[in-house]
């Protein structure tokens, strides 16, 4: 599935046995250029990169997590009205600027929040999540953000929680893409039920 527009990377979803999905990636790949990048389950993108000439790595592996379990919404979360998500623009001008999931930016479907105090005398938005580029089939979970003063409270979990348990029951199952070193973040997503699946990406060499 070649996906335009996610994250301001365009995307080839690859999937299947590698004896299927490699030739298929080949011809997609020739059609749609170079700013397409595969990405999939690690042991199928370490086959297309060897057998796909113009391929390499883009990046190191990381963990895609889902579930089709319902955890359970958290009581603390809601979703955000225009007002309250206009809140969460400086949390990530100031915490997590390279989030491809921000407030305005177009792929983003919904915003939810814990109200309450970020740091001492500081109301606000202390942990945020997004429903962000969500089809048919899975709902998929963006942007996750704790203030750090408000981190060890269990925020980033309810939050999480919230959006997860909305996007199953809509679509079936839920996801999201982390960072193989984010412990932090992994644990708190396994606490919502989400299990993790080694996936990697790749990109055009240089020379292609």
């Amino acid at each position: 599935m070649a996906a335009p527009g996610l994250s301001g990377r365009d995307r080839i979803a690859v999937a299947g046995a590698a004896q299927d999905a490699v030739p298929l990636v080949r011809e997609v790949w020739a059609e749609v250029g170079p700013a397409y990048r595969p990405f999939g389950r690690a042991e199928l993108i370490d086959a297309v990169v060897r057998a796909v000439p113009g391929l390499e790595y883009g990046g190191p592996p990381f963990w895609w997590m889902e579930t089709a379990q319902r955890p359970g919404a958290a009581t603390r979360a809601q979703w955000l009205d225009g007002g309250a998500e206009a809140e969460a623009v400086p949390l990530f001008e100031r915490y997590f600027p390279e989030s491809y999931a921000q407030p305005g930016r177009p792929g983003v479907r919904r915003w939810a929040g814990v109200h309450g105090e970020a740091a001492a005398g500081e109301r606000g938005l202390p942990a945020v999540a997004a429903d962000a580029w969500s089809g048919a089939g899975c709902g998929f979970v963006a942007g996750v953000l704790t203030h750090p003063a408000a981190r060890g409270r269990g925020l980033g979990v309810a939050v999480s929680r919230f959006v997860v348990d909305a996007l199953v029951r809509e679509f079936g199952r839920a996801a999201l893409m982390v960072d193989v070193e984010n412990g932090a973040a992994v644990a708190a997503y396994e606490r919502v039920g989400m299990r993790r699946v080694p996936f990697r990406a790749a990109s055009a060499s240089p020379a292609a």
